[in-house]
């Protein structure tokens, strides 16, 4: 009789073959597939190849049991494969996954329980740029080896994250180890590619999900650039060790004591991933560390056999799978610091092992920083900057090394730097996570999508009214603000002990409680400023009576009404006197050691262990700067008080330390920012300048999912198009070097039913003062009433109305009129230029005509008055963030109804609007601009000469508008002898030159 382990290893192989047949193609009928692979197999596999048999064993799985996970993959992917001809449905849906289960003749048991265990995934997926790759990430190429993967699979499910959003990891991760070089192929080839993530968003969890799959399919060497501080460095290793690494691959038979986590809460609580024995003696392959929470990389000197690779066959190189799957990985989480690179690259050069023999993978976490090169190599006698010199000469010395790097700024400068072309440029993809299930990001605290007055807005449905509190001080000594927010943090530490005691959550539910104040990255400051937050607590009198009326006035006029509609199910106290037994406890935990305050601005704050989330239980204020404003994750983190000033998008982007997961607190999360402050001669307001950020990364993370879809099997887009892309939505992101260049030119964007918004607009007095006479006719033929425009969504129960003059433009005469406005960018609206004339002169026009909008104001005021007629029209007070771009321009309200006549939304019943409704329409929305410079001093009706108009517009083309073959891009390649490389030296032999 056959044991059950050679039973369920016969039945892993069967099933392992049978879907690996299918894996390029469609589903097929399982059965047929199972005993056509049990005559390959010994005489006993027939009694598996069975449906009974299958369902005799999916009774009784778990998710993470290994025969549902040989099932995951090909049913994941076929539940995701676009454009399938054996499918009418949508991806994702449940539509599809009956589809397919009709193709493999499965029965409504087996459907019902492999749901069970394999739901749907219907988040959305990776979004994947990538020049075309050949498959090797197979089913049948990981036959049998998987071992890390599936352990940590296990572990994050033990954890209790949701099944789909495991699932999602699944998937993610695989979009990026299936882009790496097959490290068993006899050619080696060095891929590099870039993960773009959310600031705060989990990308640990997707590099962890990376290397465990990377080291499974073969891949030995595993060196993690893991940030530019100790603090950060010791953070991802202790991550990777618990989650990936596992106890006995830490011990290696050594004492519990003796472990460098002896003295970590979570060691001794078994939260440490554990398999049991050492991996080898239980068939698969130990990792060995080269690097330790408290220890960055040291010169091995004697021990540099601890970098040698066993082979089991000498005579073949160590990429061949006969060596490679029976050797140990290595995994090293470095610093990035030119001294220890240093000692790592120098000791690679002593071992025999043959460095072109090693399968690497190199991780780089915040790749943006540091990594990239910031020297103009044009110059003479430049070097690159010391970190992008060491990764350059270990991506030399490895021929087999891939490149990884992660980040969360989508406008990092490895996208536009002209030197990492040829190093650390991710030529051969980039990946746009999904944002993530649970995750409280730049959206949540912004309204982007409402179109709501001040008096139509809630604390149920605005976002800024919820969670964002302003900052307006008299002068530096007002501290008014933090003490409010001081007093919220107070406040919602007793909630947090409110929840953990009335909603069931249990004791220490909330390991972590924690308030950031964020004011300068200068030490000196932060010692002031602990002077002064130090003073404000212990005056505050937060046992007292004068310390709980104030916070009596806070919760009835904050914490109440928000978390009445914002709890999603958390337990909230009827009244301040049912909350009132856990103030004093609250302000006890934080402040009874006397040290209610901890600042963080050297290493030294954590290697003494006062801001180490790991080994301890922190509910504090923290102030600090640089060292948590990027990859330091705060725990905890409920009210922030920031109002640090940056000078771009990507710094500022990576101070938004209250992004991340707030499970159980959701409601209470707080952001005090500045709205008045001080930069240079400007006053700057905070919100607005996170607001513009977040508006332009997903602006252009939804360009990349457009423009990711393939056509006719192919990229649209591969990542050398990618720095002309991003240079739409910055202009001044140009090649640092004179004589460098992008060698891929964006020619066309195609937006049939798409708003479009330029914003480059000239700041010259002559190019200003011609717009405004080429629209001005345009102005005066409008309708001398405005007409009510309105597009509800019945389902959002919102409606966008708005009143505005109408008119008229033909196709010819608004083709004419948009060619001759000036720009202060002529290259951002050059591609939309070139579209305009493909669907109004090339072939048969697509475009009839031009409905024209100039919207107004609902209250008379803010108008001026333009031209020699004498009417009157609304202007927008809008000024440019960067020189020359403007934020946004349009209101949200304006574009439905636009995309409504233009056929880009169906008709949601405003008589007005379908009047206008005309196939092959477009629409023009005008919008007169007066900068604030301008506005001192206007009032309502003034004339205003034409140079200090900006005559700005958006359109949107017929919907029908589309090209024959469904392409969104289309770029010319200024030098065809150097197809995919993104950026050229013009002075180089050959190059063509600017074109």
């Amino acid at each position: 009789m056959t044991s059950p382990d050679t039973a369920a290893g016969i039945r892993l192989e069967l099933h392992h073959r049978a879907l690996g047949d299918m894996t390029s193609g469609k589903p097929k009928r399982l059965v047929r597939a199972l005993e056509y692979q049990a005559e390959d197999l010994s005489p006993e596999a027939a009694e598996y190849a069975t449906e009974a048999d299958f369902l005799s064993v999916l009774r009784v799985a778990h998710s993470t049991d290994p025969l549902v996970e040989v099932w995951r993959k090909p049913l994941t992917r076929w539940d995701h494969n676009e454009n399938v001809a054996w499918s009418t449905h949508p991806p994702r849906t449940d539509g599809r996954r009956a589809d397919v289960y009709t193709l493999l003749g499965v029965n409504d048991e087996t459907r019902k329980l492999l749901d069970d265990l394999i739901p749907v995934s219907k988040a959305a997926g990776a979004v994947v740029i990538s020049s075309e790759h050949t498959p090797w990430y197979t089913p049948q190429a990981l036959q049998g080896r998987p071992w890390y993967w599936p352990a940590y699979r296990k572990l994050l499910t033990e954890k209790g994250w949701p099944e789909e959003v495991v699932a999602g990891l699944d998937e993610a991760t695989d979009r990026v180890v299936e882009r790496l070089a097959d490290p068993t192929a006899p050619e080696a080839y060095q891929s590099k590619g870039l993960v773009v993530g959310y600031v705060q968003s989990g990308k640990t969890a997707n590099f962890a999900g990376v290397i465990a799959k990377a080291v499974d399919a073969g891949y030995r060497l595993v060196i993690v650039l893991g940030g530019t501080l100790n603090m950060l460095r010791a953070q991802t290793q202790r991550r990777l060790d618990m989650e990936l690494v596992g106890r006995e691959n830490i011990l290696r038979g050594a004492s519990e004591y003796e472990s460098d986590y002896a003295d970590d809460p979570a060691w001794s609580q078994g939260k440490f991933t554990a398999f049991g024995a050492l991996p080898s003696s239980l068939g698969a392959f130990d990792i060995h560390r080269m690097t330790s929470r408290d220890d960055d990389y040291q010169s091995l000197l004697r021990g540099i056999v601890a970098l040698e690779y066993d082979k089991q066959e000498p005579g073949l190189p160590l990429y061949d799978p006969r060596n490679l799957h029976r050797t140990a990985a290595r995994l090293m989480v470095v610093k990035k610091n030119k001294q220890v690179l240093n000692k790592l690259v120098k000791d690679l050069r002593k071992i025999k092992t043959p460095l072109s023999e090693i399968p690497v993978l190199i991780v780089d976490d915040e790749s943006d920083e540091a990594s990239v090169n910031t020297s103009d190599l044009a110059k003479p006698n430049a070097e690159r900057t010391a970190i992008n010199q060491k990764i350059s000469e270990l991506l030399q010395m490895l021929p087999r090394a891939q490149y990884v790097g992660y980040t969360a700024t989508p406008f990092a400068n490895v996208f536009v730097d002209p030197s990492d072309a040829q190093d650390i440029f991710p030529k051969d993809f980039i990946i746009s996570l999904p944002r993530p299930y649970e995750y409280m990001g730049a959206r949540d605290f912004h309204d982007l999508d409402a179109d709501l007055s001040d008096t139509e807005r809630t604390y149920e449905n605005s976002n800024e009214m919820a969670h964002v509190r302003s900052i307006v001080v008299e002068d530096d000594e007002d501290d008014t603000c933090l003490e409010r927010a001081m007093d919220m943090f107070v406040l919602t530490a007793a909630m947090k002990l409110y929840r953990e005691d009335k909603g069931a959550l249990g004791d220490r539910y909330f390991q972590h409680h924690t308030m950031l104040i964020h004011e300068s990255v200068r030490q000196d400051v932060h010692r002031e400023l602990l002077g002064r937050v130090t003073r404000l607590w212990w005056n505050a009198g937060y046992l007292g009576p004068t310390g709980r009326e104030r916070l009596r006035d806070l919760f009835d006029t904050d914490i109440a009404p928000v978390s009445a509609v914002r709890a999603d199910g958390q337990a909230v106290p009827a009244s301040f006197e049912e909350l009132a037994p856990y103030i004093g406890p609250a302000a006890i935990r934080i402040g009874g050691d006397d040290k209610p305050i901890i600042v963080v601005n050297g290493d030294k704050d954590i290697e003494t262990g006062e801001a180490d989330f790991d080994k301890r239980s922190i509910w504090k204020i923290l102030i600090g700067g640089q060292k948590l404003a990027r990859g330091f994750t705060v725990e905890g983190l409920t009210v922030s008080y920031f109002r640090r000033r940056a000078g771009n998008a990507s710094t500022l982007m990576q101070m938004g330390r209250w992004f991340g997961f707030r499970k159980g607190y959701r409601d209470l999360v707080r952001l005090y920012l500045g709205r008045q402050e001080t930069v240079g001669r400007k006053e700057i307001d905070l919100y607005e300048g996170f607001e513009a950020i977040c508006r332009d990364e997903e602006a252009f993370r939804a360009e990349l999912a457009q423009y990711s879809v393939t056509v006719d099997g192919r990229p649209q887009i591969t990542p050398d198009k990618v720095p002309p892309l991003v240079s739409q939505h910055i202009p001044w992101l140009k090649p640092t070097s004179p004589n460098k260049m992008y060698n891929s030119r964006l020619v066309t964007l195609r937006s049939p039913g798409q708003w479009q918004e330029p914003t480059a607009y000239p700041a010259k007095v002559s190019d200003l003062r011609h717009n405004t006479n080429l629209w001005t006719p345009v102005l005066e033929s409008l309708s001398t009433e405005p007409v009510q425009l309105s597009h509800g969504f019945p389902q959002e129960g919102v409606t966008h109305r708005y009143a505005a003059f109408t008119g008229r433009l033909d196709a010819e005469e608004f083709l004419d009129l948009v060619s001759r406005v000036r720009w202060g960018a002529p290259s951002q609206f050059a591609p939309h230029l070139d579209y305009l004339r493909e669907i109004t002169t090339d072939g048969p026009a697509q475009v009839d005509d031009w409905v024209v909008l100039a919207p107004q104001h609902a209250q008379p005021n803010r108008r001026i008055r333009i031209g020699a007629t004498g009417r009157v029209y609304s202007y927008f007070a809008r000024d440019r963030r960067r020189d020359p771009l403007f934020g946004a321009i349009s209101d949200m309200k304006h574009r439905s109804a636009a995309k409504r006549i233009a056929g880009g939304l169906p008709s949601s019943g405003d008589a007005t609007v379908e009047s206008l409704v005309a196939p092959r329409r477009g629409v023009l929305v005008l919008y007169p601009i007066v900068e604030s410079v301008h506005r001192a001093g206007l009032t309502d009706g003034d004339a205003l000469d034409p140079s200090r108009i900006v005559m700005a517009f958006s359109f949107v083309a017929p919907a029908s508008a589309r090209s024959d073959d469904g392409r969104v891009l289309r770029f010319t390649t200024v030098d065809s002898s150097q197809e995919g490389v993104a950026i050229i030296d013009t002075t180089a032999p050959g190059a063509t030159g600017r074109p």
